[in-house]
């Protein structure tokens, strides 16, 4: 079941120079209730070895864990799940060696995230609404008019991603989307538990 609408996604070069681990316990002390580590550069065992750290930390916060991509770390960890994208194993075959895993899945088009919840995905993000760096290579930004569709015609969550901060969460939420997606705007707050908060209210 996905019972989260804040979904932080990690990246350790926006921490402002901080320890992760310390920056995302500030997170869920504000209230995110759902992490992704995603931090592609590291090796097998740094990556392993970071996920434990950060499955024991949101287990003390009762929050859900994701490993962006590594079935294989998400399933050592005790993770509740895995999040694929479009050069990632495939959403069926990922149901098949891990059924009890929840499975999140990248998209950046209607049909593209609605084949992606009908191959057993329980929940898709959808973008970049806004322009980000961070996904400058997906092309132009898919805006606030398709988010709105995927909204009103997917059958299952659907999570705002790419560019989503404080600022721009007022034109998320009047699409209908409750749930969001993002990195820079908590980790490289000067305080993420009140950046975290902040945006939790705002869903709500």
């Amino acid at each position: 079941m996905i019972d989260f609408s804040l979904y932080l996604i990690t990246d350790r070069h926006q921490t402002a120079g901080r320890p992760l681990v310390e920056v995302v316990e500030a997170a869920l002390s504000g209230g995110v209730r759902a992490v992704q580590l995603r931090e592609k550069a590291l090796t097998t065992a740094e990556l392993y070895d970071l996920a434990w750290e950060l499955r024991a930390l949101t287990a003390r916060f009762d929050a859900r864990l994701f490993i962006n991509e590594r079935i294989d770390v998400a399933l050592a960890v005790e993770a509740d799940g895995v999040h694929l994208g479009k050069s990632s194993l495939p959403v069926t075959a990922a149901r098949r060696i891990a059924p009890d895993l929840l499975i999140g899945y990248s998209s950046h088009a209607t049909g593209e995230a609605a084949a992606a919840l009908a191959k057993g995905a329980d929940f898709v993000t959808f973008g970049p609404v806004f322009p980000t760096p961070s996904k400058a290579a997906y092309g132009e930004p898919v805006g606030l008019t398709p988010l709105a569709e995927a909204c009103a015609r997917l059958h299952g969550p659907v999570f705002a991603l790419g560019g989503v901060k404080q600022a721009t969460l007022d034109q998320v939420t009047a699409t209908g989307c409750r749930r969001v997606a993002l990195i820079s705007d908590i980790l490289a707050a000067a305080d993420p538990a009140a950046a975290a908060e902040a945006i939790r209210r705002g869903l709500h």
